[in-house]
Order: structure tokens, then sequence, then C-alpha cells
């Protein structure tokens, strides 16, 4: 299973990604980006989750539970693209390795408070982000603000 969720705060996007095998963790990962949509970085989570996740000797089912799963492989929406090609290419490998192989996608999202998607967004939620480069984040901001005051004029 992989279970992921994302937070943001102050402009700084948190995907927190757990894969459990047979209810035992395995592997927990959390990777932090700036000025991110919500949905980037649940489909980057993803695609870091099916990458780990067909890395791991003997799996034959991977099931990826996130409330953005009808996002995923939505032809029409042009800004994710790249991200549901990389995706299917790896689950290309994860297909040819053996003919049996699966993967599902379940929407879960966060208000059905299941017990192990729950933990993933607490965790989300809780993470507090730390800004490597705030010299960065606070030009990214003086540029927007400067834009937000074109448009207003």
């Amino acid at each position: 299973m992989v279970i992921l969720d994302t937070s943001i705060k102050n402009h700084i996007a948190t995907s927190i990604l757990h894969i459990n095998s047979f209810n035992w963790p395995i592997i927990k990962t959390c990777h932090q980006a700036i000025n991110m949509s919500t949905t980037e970085a649940e489909l980057f989570a993803i695609r870091c989750g099916i990458n780990q996740a067909v890395g791991i000797p003997h799996i034959k089912c991977i099931v990826v539970m996130t409330d953005t799963a009808k996002k995923i492989f939505n032809s029409l929406s042009y800004l994710y693209q790249i991200y549901s090609a990389t995706i299917t290419c790896e689950l290309r490998e994860f297909f040819n390795k053996y003919t049996n192989n699966h993967i599902k996608f379940w929407d879960c999202p966060s208000k059905e408070n299941w017990q192990f998607h729950a933990v993933v967004d607490k965790n989300a939620r809780s993470f507090e982000a730390s800004v490597y480069f705030p010299c960065k984040s606070s030009w990214d901001f003086s540029k927007k603000h400067f834009c937000n005051n074109i448009v207003s004029q």
C-alpha cells in the first residue's frame, strides 16, 4: 500500500508518503517544495511511491491511496501530463516483470478518517516546514506582490 497526503503552509508543499506491506510500515518519506500546488505535490508523491514500491522484491500488487486519484490519468489536464507520463513509464516496468502484477488507485478523502490515511494526513498537516533558501522564498513573494500590484492597477 502506498498511502500519501500533502499539505501547503506558507507556500511550502509537504508530501508525506508511507509504504506498508501486510499492515507493516516499510518506507516513510517526506518531500518539500516551494510554490507548488497540492495536486502537483500529490502527483510527485505518487510517482515517488510507485518508484519505491516497484523496487521492492516480490511485490505483485500496488494499492495507491490518495484523494487525487481521479486526476492522475486525466488526459485533458495538460499541466499534469508530465507526471502521468512518468508514472505510466514506471508502471510499464512493473507490468513487464510479471503478467499478474496489478495496481489499484483508491480515492481516500481525509474526511473518511481511515486509520492508515489518517496517520499520514496528520503527519502532513503537523509537519513543520523549513525553508532552506529563505531569500528565494522572499524573492518569489516580492515577485508575486509586484505582479499582483500590476494586475490591480
